[in-house]
């Protein structure tokens, strides 16, 4: 049934725990919203499993045109995602913002059971990725709306490890079909297209809509109105800046996940074999770390969780080239990306919320986002260059070089956030 909170003068605080427990549990909403990332999650990374084989494989692509794609799905929906924060803020409906982007994702996935060619594998993984652009950053706004300021590494923590579920689930699901269908590829697509429909269902029916602005008496009507137009030099102030800078400079170096898979693969038969499951592996990783790494970013700092997290990322690196026996290399690996992950994706989220006030949450929260994905897919596009021209233990060498350089520009630029615990930065 669907619970509706939209005309609740307090619905954030209805959606929020009650009592002294706020610290130690989450609400409702946040589980709820875990489980359509879960559901979501199994579509788009059942996809993702087998995408680089598809791209490379069936359709027989270069790597170039690889990188261009991965930097497409990882980069593209950097095009609305700070329109989705913004109408999730000045029309107050984050549900329904976020719903949209749900649904388009879930029409795209129609687009794989007859894409056959670049052009059409480009059109739909646009069209899934503007989607995903549309949908973050109000389902995140949702999740900040209904959890208390002290628990906001907790609350994403918990959204992330039920969204990672899902993504350890989907390549599982991917695996077992093409292990029963070597070809079936088709089939992974109609059961990615089935998950995600399940998912905008439990999005529209139940998920409350936690609004960020109470309802207020019909004099104060005028005021309201006019708070609506965006402060826009308040949501750039300088404490913002630093954030998008800091996030800038570690994503241009934050190649995707399918370019190390694929340096592992290239010299693994383990990593061959089991391909699709690589990408279980980081997401059962991540998984184990989401809730710790969110509970110490609220205790030492989320800044600081993220900046050191990029360590992670730079030890994947390392071991995807360097001359490591295969399977320690892969495991390593493994485990490198997805303490990575959990160390950054809810931890910015909520160093973004905190940065924001209630009223530009969603799209401050985005504006970081964009940034990522912008400097994600220049990243992804470039290595697929790089690998073209130099080789792939050489590129891979390339770019952890400059990784290392760039984690301490990073601190530095982050530098008063560093010494603050999970509360605001004054």
């Amino acid at each position: 049934m669907y619970i509706s909170l939209t005309n609740a003068p307090d619905a954030a605080e209805r959606a929020r725990p009650a009592g002294p427990r706020g610290a130690r549990t989450v609400s409702s909403t946040v589980v709820t919203l875990g489980i359509v990332s879960l559901l979501t999650d199994i579509s788009s990374e059942s996809v993702a499993a087998v995408l680089p084989l598809y791209i490379t494989g069936v359709l027989g692509l270069s790597t170039i045109a690889f990188g261009v794609l991965d930097g497409l799905y990882q980069g593209v929906s950097a095009v609305v995602r700070i329109a989705g924060g913004y109408a999730s803020d000045r029309l107050d409906q984050p549900k329904w913002v976020a719903f949209t982007g749900y649904a388009l994702a879930a029409a795209a996935r129609v687009g794989l059971l007859f894409a056959s060619g670049f052009a059409a594998i480009t059109a739909v993984v646009t069209a899934d990725r503007i989607g995903k652009g549309i949908r973050t950053a109000p389902r995140d706004a949702l999740i900040a709306g209904s959890s208390e300021p002290e628990s906001l590494g907790r609350a994403f923590g918990v959204h992330r490890m039920l969204d990672n579920i899902g993504a350890a689930l989907g390549p599982l699901i991917a695996f077992v079909i093409l292990l029963i269908v070597p070809d079936g590829f088709h089939i992974v697509f109609t059961a990615s297209l089935a998950f995600a429909l399940i998912g905008v269902l439990v999005l529209g029916l139940v998920v409350p809509n936690v609004r960020t602005r109470p309802a207020r008496r019909a004099a104060d009507r005028g005021r309201r109105a006019a708070s609506r137009r965006f402060a826009w030099r308040r949501l750039w102030s300088g404490r913002m800046r630093r954030v998008l800078a800091g996030a800038g400079i570690l994503g241009i170096l934050t190649i995707g996940d399918g370019f190390v898979y694929l340096v592992l693969q290239a010299r693994s038969d383990f990593a061959a074999q089991w391909f699709p499951l690589l990408y279980v592996g980081t997401n059962v990783v991540f998984l184990a770390f989401a809730i710790p790494l969110g509970r110490l970013a609220d205790r030492v700092g989320r800044a600081r969780v993220f900046v050191v997290g990029h360590f992670a990322l730079l030890g994947a690196y390392a071991v995807a080239a360097l001359a490591i026996d295969d399977l320690v290399a892969t495991v390593l690996c493994l485990v490198f990306l997805g303490a990575f992950y959990a160390a950054t994706d809810g931890v910015l989220a909520a160093l973004a919320a905190e940065t924001t006030s209630p009223q530009t949450r969603a799209t401050g929260i985005a504006a970081v986002q964009t940034v990522v994905a912008v400097t994600r897919f220049v990243s992804a596009a470039g290595f697929g260059v790089l690998w073209y021209a130099l080789g792939r233990e050489p590129a891979m060498i390339a770019v952890a070089v400059l990784l290392a350089v760039a984690i301490p520009v990073a601190a530095l630029v982050l530098r008063p956030f560093l010494s603050a615990t999970g509360r605001a930065v004054s």
